[in-house]
């Protein structure tokens, strides 16, 4: 559910540093791009195109006595997954909210940033029906490398650590529904 939504952490980063000179900035980030993925969920010789639609506000602003730049957004994504091999699909719907709940300096040009996201995700079936949902939340961390620039975002390196709490809502194996919906095999 929030892979997509990460993304948007790479768009901001390039305004970050007008937040870091004390200034809060607010943004809305519109994306919409198509890819298709080689042995989707697994499952050899399953590949799909995946048409994705992400609209995301944003707010960046210096917090605390350290003044480090937090990040707020609200972000909405769309996706139709389609089989290549025989044209079903089905349509993904996801609203996540993620705000950034910790920061520590690590003191070696890195920051360890604690990340609370909530949402909600749902995955159609083609007659329109959910077949699989995901709301919660959870808890994860990324690591922002400054590069040695601690001034200019745009060459920072941002890599996810993991989950630091699983979801606390239903967690449907979105995989196990829609492998069989794309396929028309069952087990």
């Amino acid at each position: 559910m929030f892979r997509s939504l990460i993304l948007g952490v790479a768009v901001v980063l390039t305004l970050a540093a007008s937040a870091s000179a004390g200034q809060v900035i607010r943004d809305t980030i519109h994306d919409e791009r198509t890819f298709d993925i080689v042995d989707y969920c697994d499952v050899a010789g399953l590949t799909v195109r995946i048409t994705q639609v992400l609209d995301m506000r944003v707010k960046i602003a210096p917090r605390g006595r350290d003044g480090f730049v937090y990040f707020l957004s609200h972000g909405t994504q769309t996706e139709t997954i389609t089989n290549l091999a025989n044209g079903r699909s089905l349509t993904s719907a996801a609203t996540v909210n993620e705000k950034d709940k910790q920061i520590t300096d690590n003191g070696d040009g890195t920051l360890t940033i604690l990340i609370m996201a909530t949402g909600n995700a749902v995955l159609f079936g083609e007659d329109g029906k959910a077949i699989a949902r995901g709301p919660g939340q959870l808890r994860f961390e990324i690591l922002v490398d400054d590069a040695g620039t601690p001034s200019d975002p745009s060459d920072d390196v941002v890599t996810r650590l993991g989950v630091v709490k699983g979801s606390t809502g239903r967690n449907d194996d979105f995989c196990a529904a829609a492998v069989p919906a794309l396929t028309g095999v069952t087990s």
